[in-house]
């Protein structure tokens, strides 16, 4: 009978290692259909096209942070349906991570330079957070998911009314970042105290205005 091997820290260290390079330099495959996959494209006029990338470009590093987050939050998480709901959460991410560079490359752009660094940032803040506890992992997930869902509302706004191939994708987005959200509060997330939630849309602003454009 084969002797059942025993997942050492390097095993742990190596699976985060390509997590983080699949994420940030990439291309991880989705697990469900891109929603856009039947709707028509449209040649955009050259500003709407840019504006439209910009924009998914930020959605593409709000998808790279968080599964920065979440696998930073899961590798510290104590309780194991804590970790198990953090990594399905994770899967769900890389979906929009995927759906999100296939539009920039119909778009004819492409992800954010600074990917490396978004997702190191995001996995310390989540290590730290899930350090705390998983109410606080939790809290920590329900405030990025709200955050997300009022920036995706406000792109929804400003996109181009030509570009219904990126409105598609960010619908199921928001769908899905606010069932995160809504599941993290079921589990027992706590409050976020002030100033958290302040200096997370302080930073989300920063990182967008690069993104549009690096």
């Amino acid at each position: 009978m084969a002797a059942t091997r025993v997942i050492t820290p390097l095993d742990h260290l190596l699976t985060e290692v390509q997590r983080a390079l699949d994420t940030a330099l990439g291309n991880p495959p989705a697990s469900r259909p891109n929603p856009a996959r039947d709707t028509p494209d449209v040649v955009l006029e050259d500003d709407e096209r840019r504006h439209a990338a910009g924009l998914m470009r930020i959605n593409h590093v709000g998808e790279v942070c968080a599964q920065g987050l979440y696998f930073g939050q899961a590798a510290v998480a104590r309780d194991p349906s804590t970790r198990a709901h953090l990594l399905e959460a994770a899967q769900e991410e890389t979906d929009h991570l995927s759906w999100c560079a296939d539009r920039l490359r119909e778009l004819d752009s492409r992800p954010s330079l600074f990917n490396p660094l978004w997702y190191a940032g995001s996995y310390a803040i989540g290590t730290l957070a899930g350090l705390r506890g998983d109410g606080w992992n939790l809290g920590f997930v329900v405030e990025t998911e709200r955050q997300v869902e009022a920036h995706l509302d406000e792109h929804l706004q400003t996109l181009p009314a030509a570009d219904q191939r990126s409105r598609q994708i960010l619908k199921v987005m928001k769908i899905d970042e606010a069932r995160h959200a809504d599941h993290a509060e079921q589990a027992g997330a706590r409050r976020l105290p002030f100033p958290i939630p302040a200096v997370m849309a302080l930073a989300s602003r920063a990182m967008k205005a690069v993104a549009y454009r690096l």
